[in-house]
């Protein structure tokens, strides 16, 4: 079991891979394409869960700060129904409130330029929302194991 993390924008898609224990998440890479031809990121995504071995796909569902879900969040919804029909594996949606903002931190606290850090902060903040997928099943595999 192994799994990719995304992070979509109106023209990019960031990407993460979790390693084969699934405890650490790290940024793969950013694809870019026409504003919302997300289609156009399926040939590439199926190269990857086929080179990976990828079982399951998190996916950032940009939530508003008052939970609500608005525009964002209802493109990530359709990009869900578009990735399970073309790709065929699970996909799961993850709170992905700040994400952005934290991976911005982050490579600014690691002294990166503003011009690198456009071109890598999508993959870094999905590392971040798989992180946090990884996290919470870690979570529940525990209670779960606690409880039997």
């Amino acid at each position: 079991m192994r799994y990719i993390g995304l992070d979509l924008g109106t023209k990019t898609l960031g990407i993460s891979l979790s390693d084969r224990t699934n405890t650490i998440a790290s940024p793969y890479k950013t694809l870019t394409f026409k504003s919302e031809m997300y289609e156009s990121v399926i040939p590439e995504l199926k190269k990857i869960i086929g080179e990976k071995e990828i079982t399951d796909i998190v996916l950032g569902l940009p939530k508003n700060m008052n939970n609500s879900c608005g525009f964002a969040a209802q493109r990530s919804e359709e990009f869900k129904k578009l990735l399970e029909y073309n790709l065929k594996i699970p996909v799961h949606l993850v709170d992905e409130r700040l994400s952005s903002v934290e991976a911005e931190k982050i490579l600014i606290h690691s002294d990166l330029s503003r011009i690198k850090r456009k071109k890598v902060v999508d993959n870094v903040a999905s590392a971040l929302i798989l992180e946090t997928y990884l996290k919470e099943r870690r979570i529940k595999d525990e209670r779960k194991s606690q409880e039997s």
